[in-house]
């Protein structure tokens, strides 16, 4: 059985077929009488509109901004190189992809930048950002000029975006909670969380899971204070090398967010046995790392297929379809399991 066109449709409700696109198209222009009878033969019909085509059609183009972090972060630079790789891809699909640099862990500044875009000038925006009432503020007004944004990485302004693009970040948490106490069995352990910032929704959202697992009864696994280097490697050096001093019993590292390398340098250094280290994110730091039993496991969250499915929800939003958060599962590398 063939679908419903739109011929059906303007059939079905006794009008014109220019009238019945006017009327799906939102053109204006059409008597209030008619255009509840096409919106009646649509339901009736089940008229589904192919968006491919009307896009064609009409010659639709897209224009799609990230706000993306800068600075020497090597997940970060994984991630531009994705989206610059999509932006070439996709201008076959009539998609312009602009990548504008943000301060890393800083909402104040990238609310900011948001601020200076005006109706019109995109479709959707794509953003990484922490929580904040001037970001949150930020993302109303474009919501405002019907201008969405979606969060990717580690969700923010909740209120007020459109969609989040981006693993589970309590049971990513979770996840390396049960490495680490796995790598302790059923003996006594000292875990050091390192996290960017706590204003970060990811990074708190890691802690959480991780504390769950490994503060469960009947272990006895501690769960230090986390420290907070902002993503900077010379207060993670200053603070973890100040830690190891203070506690040398220390067992276990998990680094939450993904500013890695001053931490693989310190390991580099540590006498053996060194602490069962486990971080987010499989760059060429890392993957080095983990080939020179440096570290013990990466949790990596997949920044291709990430970038891949925003634009696919970007796409949707901007076509009015219904657009769900989509699932993005992370994998666990080991030494062992490393693609090529």
């Amino acid at each position: 059985m063939r679908n419903p066109t739109l011929h059906d449709v303007a059939r079905a409700a006794g009008v014109s077929y220019s009238t019945a696109d006017r009327v799906l198209n939102r053109r204006g222009g059409v008597a209030e009488k008619s255009v509840l009878r096409v919106q009646h033969a649509i339901d009736e019909l089940g008229y589904q509109r192919d968006i491919h085509a009307a896009n064609l059609s009409r010659r639709r183009s897209y224009v799609f901004r990230f706000y993306l972090p800068q600075g020497d972060h090597s997940f970060f630079t994984v991630l531009r190189q994705v989206v610059e790789a999509q932006a070439a891809q996709r201008l076959a699909e009539r998609m312009q992809i602009q990548i504008h640099d943000v301060p890393p862990l800083d909402a104040d500044a990238l609310a900011a930048e948001l601020s200076r875009i005006e109706a019109g000038d995109c479709d959707c925006v794509g953003i990484i950002g922490s929580d904040s009432g001037a970001l949150t503020a930020a993302v109303e007004r474009l919501q405002a000029m019907r201008i969405p944004v979606v969060t990717l990485v580690s969700d923010a302004a909740v209120e007020a975006r459109m969609l989040y693009v981006g693993i589970d970040n309590v049971a990513a948490g979770r996840t390396a909670g049960r490495l680490l106490r796995l790598a302790h069995g059923r003996g006594p352990g000292r875990v050091l969380p390192i996290l960017g910032a706590l204003a970060s929704r990811d990074h708190r959202d890691r802690l959480k899971g991780a504390h769950e697992v490994l503060t469960e009864p009947g272990r006895h696994l501690h769960l230090l204070p986390p420290i907070e280097v902002q993503d900077r490697s010379d207060i993670l050096r200053q603070k973890l090398a100040a830690m190891l001093a203070a506690d040398p019993q220390i067992t276990g590292i998990y680094s939450i967010g993904a500013g890695n390398r001053a931490l693989i340098a310190m390991l580099r250094d540590m006498p053996t046995p060194r602490p069962f280290v486990v971080l987010h994110e499989l760059t060429a730091h890392t993957r080095a790392a983990l080939e020179a039993d440096l570290i013990d496991a990466v949790i990596d969250q997949n920044p291709d297929v990430e970038i891949t499915l925003a634009l696919q929800a970007m796409k949707a939003i901007a076509d009015e379809l219904p657009a769900t958060p989509p699932e993005v599962n992370p994998t666990i590398y080991l030494r062992d399991n490393l693609p090529r």
